[in-house]
């Protein structure tokens, strides 16, 4: 897919997602998130970067870490996900600025730390994202969804490929698979880097529960608000068959991995 199309989808599609996104999302994340900022050893007084931010949970999360005279900085593609962060931070030691993961539009080495907590999936140059982060910031912690096959809900992307013109993640369980991540990192010039993998299990109260943060408040949004109401009918139906096996009662125990690395800028 051409890069250019394919933050346009990004930057549209979480507008899209923005509001819902928390709702389906917070929960589920949390673990991968409280392992990032473990590995990212933050501390008083340091300067951090929050790339691919959202709404700003780990972003808030990390100006705990620093202390009074610490600052963060959360950047995101989204206007809307920026929007939500500012609405729900009045913290005057975190700030947000709307910034491309590939150009960020900050000096060389201004920061000590950087973070990306699920982000890096969506970048159409994960290797130009991770060298962006080596030259301004002196240590990177990074969380990615894992193997393909050790994500319940991953169907999710093939049932709605299958209605839009174009794949909407296409490369969305490259960076979780084997060694890929640390791979990655060491292309991009970091060193020392730690990798750990995480089984998590993600708990839905409903159906609908699970349908809502797949569709509505996820990376499909987009695709997901241009269906009418058979393509929606259909494609939770087909979603629902695919975490079937994962039913406890009324709800779904969904497994997931994440994958989380940190490692230090040369």
């Amino acid at each position: 897919m051409d890069a250019r199309l394919q933050r346009r989808i990004q930057r549209t599609g979480w507008d899209r997602a923005a509001a819902r996104y928390e709702d389906g999302w917070r929960r589920q994340l949390a673990p991968a998130q409280a392992r990032l900022l473990a590995l990212a050893d933050l501390r008083p007084g340091e300067r951090v970067l929050d790339v691919a931010c959202g709404t700003g949970l780990v972003t808030q999360a990390a100006a705990e870490y620093v202390g009074e005279s610490g600052t963060v900085l959360g950047t995101d593609i989204s206007a809307g996900m920026i929007a939500l962060a500012r609405e729900r931070t009045a913290d005057q030691r975190v700030r947000y600025e709307k910034m491309e993961a590939e150009a960020l539009e900050l000096p060389d080495g201004s920061f000590d730390a950087a973070l990306c907590a699920l982000g890096l999936m969506y970048v159409p140059d994960p290797h130009k994202a991770l060298v962006e982060l080596g030259r301004v910031a002196g240590r990177a912690s990074i969380a990615v969804w894992g193997a393909r096959g050790r994500c319940g809900w991953a169907d999710i992307f093939p049932i709605v490929d299958a209605r839009v013109r174009s794949e909407v993640c296409p490369m969305f369980f490259a960076l979780g698979t084997g060694d890929a991540l640390a791979a990655a990192f060491g292309q991009a010039g970091f060193r020392d880097v730690v990798v750990e993998r995480l089984a998590v299990t993600l708990d839905y109260a409903s159906g609908a529960e699970a349908c809502d943060a797949a569709f509505v408040g996820g990376p499909v949004a987009l695709a997901y608000s241009r269906f009418d109401e058979n393509v929606r009918r259909e494609v939770h139906a087909e979603y629902l068959a695919s975490i079937e096996p994962y039913r406890a009662g009324d709800g779904y125990r969904v497994p997931g991995e994440f994958v989380v690395a940190a490692c230090r800028a040369r």
